[in-house]
This record gives C-alpha cells, structure tokens and sequence, in this order.
C-alpha cells in the first residue's frame, strides 16, 4: 500500500466524538491529496493510542472506483474527565492522601487541566495545565502551580528531627516532539522552601528554620518505543530527566540532579504483562539532612512508609507480573506479584554506599487492580509489600494508575 501511483482520496475519523476532528487533522501525518503510505498510517496509529484521548484506534482502507483510496481512522475514545485519588499508609501509622480532577481532553484537543489537594499532616494545593499540540502538531507548553507542606523528617547525626515543609512555586516548560519516539521537555521554575522545626533531634550545624528563595532549569527527553492495547503494555522507553537547582541560602546550597527510568513492558500469553523499571540517579553530593532522593512508598518501594530516609544517590528497580484474572466488557480485575528494591548513597557518602547492607531495601508484595478500559488512566490499585530487610517495615499502598 505504499504506491505513489493511487492517492488518498478521502481521510474520515470514525467515533471522533469528544475530540474535535481539526485536532485530529493537524495531529496525523496523513493528509488528504497524498499518496496512500502504510508505514505513514500505522505511525499515526501509533500516535493516537498514545493521546489520554483515545483508548484504542486502528485505520481501514478501501479502493474508490476511479483507483484511488478512502482512509478511515476508527478511534475507540476514552472518558477524560478524571477524579483520582492517592492514599499512604504503612505499619508506622503514617497516613496520607492526594485527590484531585483532571480534564486530558479539554476542548477536543487533548490539552490537560487538573487541580489536587492533599492532606499529608499539612494541607497543600496545586493546579496544571499541559498543551502539548497548542502551536502545532509536535509543539506546545506546560503551566504547574504548587503549595505543597508536609510534615518532614530530617536525619541529622544525633537522629531525626521533625520538620514542617513548605514549597510554594510556579514551572513553565516548552514541549517538542522531534518524532514518534522522541520528544524533549525545556523550561525553568521559581519557588520557595521553608523548614520550620519542630521536634526531635537538633544540630548547631542544622537551622531550626529556612525560607529561602530558588529557582530550577529542567531538561527532561524522553525515548518512547511503547505500544498499547487498551490496558496491556510492550516496549521499551528512556526518560531523563536533568534539573539544576539554584538557591540564595549556603544552608540549602544549589546542587545538580539528574536521574533516568528504564522502563520494559512485555506481553506474556493473551493475558499476563512484565513490567519493569530501573532508576538510576545521582544529586551533588552535598553533606545535608536536607537530600534530594527520598526512600517513599509512592515513588520506589512499596509498604517502605512515607519518606523513611533520604540519599544523594539512587538505585532501584521495580519488576511485577500483572496478569488479568477477570474481564467482562470494560470491566477488567488484574492481580499482580511484584518485588521492589533499591538503594541510596548517603549525604556527602561516597559510592561504596550503594552497597552497603544499611541502605538495602527489599520488599515483594502482592496486589490488585480494577479497572476500566474506556475510562483514562481508571485503574484503581492496592499493593501490600512486605520487607525482608533488616528492621523493615511493611505497608500497604493505594493509587489510581499503575505504580510504573
């Protein structure tokens, strides 16, 4: 189907309801006029199960009488207006939640505002918005808002402190897609942090409070090579992400960080997905309490608790069978067997401490998810994990989406 002889006559978008067919028409590579290219559709394919917007697409093909051709893209469309909801708790009576709306698909064209509020001893806030076809089909920008304060422990020599956090900042990021399975993200932020004291463990090297003022420059690039059916993953993808962060306070110095996620998917018979994802990181490594990497049960191991302890380094890897056990209609029931592990190199340590038992965290875990197929991102998911590492802790976790 790769003839430069036979022309695609006429190009339809099937089941286009809630996303406006112009999106689709800048979006897409095939226009109508050009000669029909199959390696051009099943890119746009490709794309399009890659939008919040659509849950599955494929194209059908059809000769016209005068020997040219008809073009349909048949989308399968999501439900994009999103509540979601996170809640932590672990074996140390730690207790946490964030709920939110998100819109992925607002005005047709798959711009995304979403607005959250959590409850993490302190209350926070934040709004986004992310248009990344705003200027044309592979440029566009992205706005976040955030007023986060949390109740932080801070590991100092003598032990741990109880600090109150506060961050209070704006981001603004320029979006460029070079290709299908390439695209970059570039732009900076402002923001304010504050520790305020207010328990535990002090040091005379360690102010009881901060508020100092900084700023960030991120570069994330992102190497994509995964395709979707509907809720099964297969492929393999990189994301980098670099940031540099400034500050006007030696107490919370600047300092660089960048950290990459491996992620590979595989497909195992009709019904099971390996899922995989391997960080690696690394921070200056400035000897402060105040370290970027944090050992948390939403970010890397699973029943760890809530910000147990903090490094300037980081390895951890995620590995989990999710396999579906029930599907009826849209309705899908997935159990899953996971293991996460990882490890951290200590403020101002060096990198023996990788591997150093102290810092090892092991933690298999069982769990489930329900899901919808015709709903974005409509996984709601609970993980128990269970540590076998000296003097772990175990915990389960809550979530909407996949943990990775």
């Amino acid at each position: 189907m790769n003839g430069q002889g036979s022309l695609v006559e006429k190009l339809e978008f099937i089941d286009a309801k809630r996303t406006k067919k112009s999106f689709i028409e800048k979006f897409i590579g095939m226009k109508q006029g050009m000669a029909l290219d199959s390696a051009q559709m099943e890119r746009d394919i490709l794309r399009l199960k890659r939008l919040p917007s659509v849950a599955n697409a494929y194209y059908l093909v059809a000769q016209t009488e005068n020997g040219n051709y008809e073009v349909q893209y048949v989308l399968n469309e999501n439900f994009t207006l999103i509540p979601f909801a996170n809640l932590f708790s672990s074996s140390n009576d730690d207790f946490a939640f964030r709920v939110g709306l998100q819109e992925f698909n607002a005005f047709g064209r798959n711009i995304t505002l979403g607005a959250f509020y959590q409850l993490d001893v302190y209350n926070s806030y934040g709004f986004a918005i992310r248009a990344p076809y705003l200027f044309t089909n592979n440029f566009g920008i992205a706005f976040n808002y955030n007023n986060f304060s949390t109740l932080e422990p801070v590991f100092l020599s003598s032990g741990t402190a109880e600090y109150r956090y506060g961050n209070t900042g704006v981001e603004l990021l320029g979006l460029y897609e070079f290709d299908l399975k390439n695209r970059m993200e570039l732009g900076f932020s402002f923001f304010v942090e504050d520790y305020e004291y207010l328990s535990g463990a002090t040091n005379p090297q360690v102010p009881l409070n901060l508020n100092v003022d900084k700023h960030l420059f991120k570069l994330i690039f992102d190497h994509d090579g995964l395709d979707y059916f509907y809720y099964y993953v297969e492929g393999f993808r990189s994301l980098l992400n670099f940031q540099y962060v400034g500050s006007s306070d030696v107490n919370l110095p600047q300092f660089f960080i960048g950290f990459n996620d491996f992620t590979y998917y595989k497909r195992i018979g009709n019904r099971g997905n390996w899922a995989n994802r391997l960080r690696l990181g690394l921070a200056s490594n400035v000897n402060s309490p105040f370290a970027p990497f944090t050992v948390d049960n939403n970010l890397n191991i699973r029943g760890v608790g809530n910000t147990i302890d903090r490094g300037t380094g980081a390895i951890v890897l995620n590995t989990e069978y999710r396999h579906t056990l029930l599907e009826r209609n849209s309705f899908v029931l997935q159990g899953n067997i996971f293991l996460d592990g990882g490890t951290w190199r200590n403020p101002g340590g060096d990198f023996n401490d990788f591997l150093d038992a102290d810092n090892l965290r092991i933690y298999p875990g069982l769990g489930f998810r329900v899901m919808h197929k015709r709903i974005f991102n409509a996984i709601f998911r609970v993980d128990y994990g269970y540590g076998i590492t000296p003097d772990a802790a175990n915990g389960i976790v809550f979530g909407i989406g996949q943990y990775f």
